[in-house]
């Protein structure tokens, strides 16, 4: 066990820098950067910029050295614990992604916990009652559930709840609530309003899970061992939490490994809809602008996570099924 995790951690240290390498130069492949971008913005508000002010401001950027000194500027600044300083927000980028992190954590973990209680129940009841009314009625809202995209069915709850009810579904807090620092009463207000977005992210991760939970239970209730565990008299609740449920679950247990990184994307365009502030829109806003430390710095978290969710989902795996060793 410990010398598989020591081989994993010293794997994941090539593997992501050479995801650093590839995501420096995807952020730099579109024409212009963030300086470009931003003069072109202060020109078009009528304000004139000279050469020797945009010469200050590639220094001070740091856009005047070349792309191998930003890379491995910015690369050896991460090593340090340092993410830089947004270009965009004139800001660090640890502090702006602080901001917003504990919020996309929040929900996220509030989407999976809602998504496994509802999935996994659902998909063993389907499979077991195979054909039946509620295994049609599922598959059907399963079918529609993985189809519409969250943003527009985010758009649909906040025509419904402000045409009838005539209440706003939009962002995570009251406005009395929304610049105020951190209490108990922001806490609960932020409670009152977090449902919303919980059950639109939930929706399409739980209808996905449920055909999973239910094809994966069905492929073992046909196999073998389960025919001659029943021929032998086992009773039925014990057989099948003893082994087609539990190796039918394996692969919701896989993908944890993508859920570490939602937890940093999350739904960006459900979030940019519902005009919450987690760290997608952000992404998406360093994205557009060129922000290259933002930008990067987001990609890296996310390769990270990703790897760290793969190990973790290894691990449960082996707990999980005894068949599966490491190697």
């Amino acid at each position: 066990m410990l010398s598989y995790l020591i081989r994993r951690i010293v794997y994941m240290i090539p593997m992501l820098l050479i995801i650093s390498i590839i995501s420096f130069v995807i952020i730099q492949l579109p024409p212009g950067d963030f300086l470009t971008s931003y003069v072109m913005q202060l020109k078009e508000s009528g304000t004139e910029v000279s050469e020797a002010q945009i010469a200050s401001l590639k220094k001070q950027y740091g856009l005047d050295k070349s792309l191998y000194a930003q890379y491995f500027f910015w690369l050896f600044r991460l090593l340090r614990g340092d993410m830089g300083r947004s270009l965009q927000w004139n800001l660090p980028v640890r502090t702006l992604i602080g901001e917003r992190l504990a919020l996309t954590i929040t929900i996220t973990l509030f989407s999976l916990i809602i998504t496994w209680l509802m999935a996994i129940p659902i998909g063993i009841y389907s499979a077991l009652h195979q054909y039946s009314i509620f295994d049609y009625i599922t598959t059907f809202i399963g079918y529609i559930g993985i189809s519409v995209p969250n943003f527009l069915l985010a758009l649909i709850i906040m025509y419904f709840t402000y045409v009838y009810f005539g209440i706003s579904v939009t962002g995570l807090f009251s406005p009395q609530y929304a610049i105020a620092p951190w209490s108990w009463a922001k806490f609960v207000d932020m409670m009152r309003h977090i449902w919303v977005p919980v059950i639109i992210i939930g929706v399409s991760g739980t209808c996905g899970l449920i055909r999973v939970m239910r094809g994966c239970l069905l492929d073992e209730l046909r196999k073998p061992y389960v025919i001659t565990a029943r021929a032998k008299g086992v009773p039925e609740w014990e057989l099948l939490f003893k082994y087609p449920i539990r190796i039918a679950i394996n692969p919701i247990v896989s993908t944890i490994g993508w859920t570490l990184p939602g937890l940093i994307s999350g739904e960006t365009i459900t979030a940019i809809v519902l005009s919450i502030p987690t760290t997608g829109p952000l992404l998406f806003r360093a994205l557009q602008s060129q922000d290259m430390y933002l930008a990067g710095s987001f990609v890296m978290l996310l390769s990270f996570f990703t790897l760290i969710g793969t190990l973790i989902s290894d691990i449960l795996l082996v707990w999980v099924d005894p068949r599966v060793r490491y190697e």
